[in-house]
Order: structure tokens, then C-alpha cells, then sequence
């Protein structure tokens, strides 16, 4: 089988924003409800400071994910 599609490091550095943004906005909304049992809030910036290294292997486990429906799409699997 041939390999027409991105590879996985183009993938990887395309979709790292968008996973770091969501990693983000994920850790913000968790800091909100943990204010529902006594835990401080994070600030935006803290979480947006937080996904920076957060959001390398969970855009890892995207990048699989994604790579994997390109593949299916493709007629691969």
C-alpha cells in the first residue's frame, strides 16, 4: 500500500493547536467545576500556560486517532 497521505509529523504539527486549545479549554471548565467542591478555579492564562506541555501527547494519541480514519477513509483497513 502506498502512502499518499499526510505523514504523521506534518499531522502532528497541523493539528497541535488545535489540540492545545482544547486541552485548555478542557482544564479551564475542570477548574470551574472543581469550584463546586472547594477547589480554586484556574485562571485562563494558567490553563492556557498548563496545555502547552499537556497537550503534546494528548495531540499524540489525536494524531493516531486521526491518521487512522485518513487510513479507513482511504480504503487502507
Amino acid at each position: 500500500m502506498t502512502d499518499t497521505g499526510p505523514n504523521l509529523t506534518r499531522l502532528y504539527l497541523l493539528l497541535y493547536p488545535f489540540t492545545a486549545l482544547a486541552v485548555a479549554i478542557n482544564l479551564f471548565m475542570l477548574g470551574l467545576m472543581g469550584q463546586a467542591i472547594g477547589l480554586p478555579a484556574i485562571a485562563p492564562v494558567t490553563a492556557l500556560i498548563a496545555c502547552v506541555p499537556l497537550g503534546i501527547p494528548v495531540n499524540w494519541w489525536v494524531t493516531k486517532w486521526v491518521r487512522g480514519l485518513i487510513d479507513e477513509a482511504e480504503g487502507g483497513k
